[in-house]
């Protein structure tokens, strides 16, 4: 009986008397190895055994890995990133077969390999504490706020207040230059403006934090959430003084950040025909993908635009994650699939790994001596804000939407009091101009009401809307 009809009995379980499991292994691999000769693995040139060997073993795990888990998922950065998880693993299991090749050891089984790697320490622990603890806080905050959520036009992630935040150690900058209360630069990132940026962060972190950790291990993931958090909440702390901010954002986006530089790194990998020679289509789909990840990016962006959340940590933590990506994340041998890099390849890989995790280091170094010189109280760039808030609803008047992005809710003033009620107010603009405001056709005698029109007033009267 020759190959293809023992593979077919196979595949029927109708197998002839006298074969055995080894008998059969061979046969497959014996295909196996037809239809890589038949792809473009080597550029029609001849396979060196060992490399021949490689090549089969890494097949193998692919269609196994298919079989079980079916195609890589085609949207977003997730998407991409699940297809190099899934290189990755296929090149591990093709490494274990070489080994215990060499070794004589029996080959481990797909279903054995995969409980091995998913047994004990190999769990992605960092990201189940990240997820145990932000909800504690989240349920927390809601205690500190009387078991409330603020209206929707104050808070609009459904969550609590500024105050209840504030207590819980939100960052503002003030509070941190001026009363040394630095731990503001860690507890936002297991802080949430509500429900609602909760569930995003952290269905997230759940894939993307998840997908890392599994791939690069317990303290790779918390150097790429915790460096990427703190340096974004450091941007914005200089950048946005007068914003209260939280959430985990900026380690996510750290993560996300860090997939970019892992696909980056091992991009010729990714595309390669070498990967996909049995899956043409496989390197024009996930081309595709690109065009998701900018759409993630932009939607995280949009709802940075929202108060309690800036786009100075997203940003920042993005741009951090991609330092120290170059420098944590291990890159793929092209040496396994027989693809040759000269010298001057493998020098810049080694100055790339060795640049990113020092010059993030350096950056927040620079970026925590700028916020220590500052007053805690003035942006070196004041039009920066809008590029984490809009006015909105854009379509709402003036005086009736939801948030703005001035400075018009800090200002103060003083109320003059006659027997009739209040009759004038003094009103310290935001650059520090004295207003002049007269009440006396009002006939104003609530000083409540007078406080709640502050803002108004200060953006009918005051010409600089800015500190």
């Amino acid at each position: 009986m020759d190959d293809d009809a023992l593979a077919q009995a196979i595949a029927e379980q109708d197998l002839p008397p006298g074969v055995s499991a080894v008998e059969q292994q061979e046969v497959m691999m014996r295909l196996l190895t037809q239809q890589l000769r038949r792809g473009d693995w080597a550029n029609d040139e001849d396979l060196s055994p060992g490399l021949e060997q490689r090549l089969r073993d890494f097949e193998f795990a692919q269609r196994k890995r298919r079989e079980t888990y079916g195609n890589e998922r085609p949207w977003g950065i997730l998407g991409l990133y699940d297809h190099l998880a899934g290189i990755r693993l296929d090149v591990e299991w093709a490494e274990d077969a070489a080994w215990r090749r060499t070794h004589k050891e029996p080959y481990l089984s797909w279903s054995d390999f995969q409980q091995t790697r998913d047994r004990g320490f190999n769990r992605p622990f960092f990201t189940y504490i990240l997820l145990i603890v932000c909800t504690g806080v989240l349920i927390a905050s809601y205690g500190f706020n009387d078991w409330k959520v603020e209206p929707v036009n104050i808070n609009p992630m459904i969550g609590p207040s500024a105050e209840t935040l504030l207590k819980m150690g939100a960052k503002q900058t003030s509070l941190i230059v001026n009363q040394g209360e630095w731990y503001r630069l860690f507890s936002p990132m297991v802080l949430h403006a509500g429900l609602i940026h909760y569930f995003l962060n952290m269905t997230a972190l759940w894939f993307i934090g998840k997908a890392v950790e599994q791939c690069h291990g317990f303290a790779a993931a918390a150097i790429l959430f915790i460096i990427p958090a703190v340096g974004g909440t450091i941007l914005s702390a200089i950048f946005l003084p007068e914003y209260i901010s939280v959430g985990a954002s900026g380690g996510v986006f750290g993560l996300i950040g860090a997939c970019i530089a892992d696909i980056c790194i091992n991009w010729s990998l990714l595309f390669s025909k070498h990967v996909n020679a049995s899956d043409e289509g496989v390197r024009f789909r996930h081309m595709k993908v690109l065009l998701w990840l900018l759409f993630d990016i932009v939607i995280n962006c949009l709802v940075g635009l929202t108060p309690f959340v800036d786009n100075f940590t997203h940003l920042g933590g993005g741009v951090y994650g991609f330092l120290c990506g170059l420098s944590t994340i291990e890159r793929l041998s092209t040496d396994f699939f027989g693809i040759a890099t000269s010298f001057w390849t493998r020098l810049r890989n080694v100055i790339i790994r060795f640049s990113g995790l020092i010059l993030s280091v350096v950056l927040i170094m620079i970026t925590t001596a700028v916020l220590v010189e500052g007053d805690g109280g003035a942006s070196p760039c004041s039009s920066c804000r809008y590029v984490s808030c809009v006015p909105f609803p854009p379509w709402a008047g003036e005086d009736n939407k939801w948030w703005y992005c001035d400075d018009c809710s800090r200002i103060t003033a003083d109320a003059k009091l006659d027997p009739s009620g209040y009759y004038s107010l003094s009103m310290t603009c935001p650059d520090g101009a004295i207003e002049e405001i007269d009440l006396s056709d009002q006939l104003v005698t609530d000083r409540q009401w007078i406080r709640r029109q502050l803002p108004s007033y200060c953006r009918k009267y005051c010409d600089n809307l800015f500190a």
